[in-house]
């Protein structure tokens, strides 16, 4: 299957924590359970980050995490693209830093990403190793995001939601293999094409 390049790896993080906080319906989104890693670690339960001092840390998505918040399967890694929160950015301001929106792989592209262009998913190159990535389904946006992406905007919640629908807030997928790679910021990512 031939490939195109699509942009490198610019960030990699886990969730360590949820990032949803409080009782519906007054839930806020807080960013700061994100850990930033040079690599990660991609199996088919999910993502794992290596610590300086040895040890090991689960993306709270890791099928295996004690307070695991995957959905059968269906949220195991997250993609999302730098194009996406240039124009989040534009929208609703300087606040939304690259990777808020919690993805484990942030992508460099120079426009958007739709799911018709992720149908046979993606591929990264790691050194001379290539993992294919199957892409379920867009990351739908909840009402805490939203209410972070539109703080300090006039923009309403339904708004906001609208705005981030259709993969803006990025896309969830699982390896499309059994044995783990780790990969690293600066990776190439290449889309195949049918």
């Amino acid at each position: 299957m031939p490939l195109t390049p699509l942009g490198k790896i610019v960030r990699l993080q886990i969730q360590r924590t949820a990032l949803k906080f409080g009782e519906k319906p007054n839930r806020v989104y807080d960013p700061a359970g994100l850990l930033s890693v040079a690599e990660l670690t991609l199996t088919p339960q999910g993502a794992v980050a290596r610590l300086p001092e040895s040890g090991t840390l689960l993306d709270i998505h890791n099928a295996t995490h004690p307070q695991t918040r995957n959905n059968d399967g269906t949220n195991t890694l997250s993609v999302g693209f730098t194009a996406h929160y240039a124009a989040m950015r534009a929208e609703f301001g300087d606040h939304l830093f690259d990777g808020c929106a919690g993805e484990n792989i942030l992508i460099e592209t120079t426009g958007r990403v739709t799911m018709e262009m992720l149908t046979e998913g993606l591929v990264i190159q790691s050194g001379d190793q290539r993992v294919r990535l199957k892409i379920f389904c867009h990351a739908p946006p909840c009402r805490p995001f939203s209410g972070y992406v539109m703080h300090g905007t006039e923009a309403t919640v339904k708004e906001s939601l609208q705005f981030l629908d259709g993969g803006m807030r990025g896309f969830y997928g699982t390896l499309d293999r059994v044995s783990p790679l780790t990969i690293a910021v600066g990776d190439a990512v290449l889309l195949p094409q049918t």
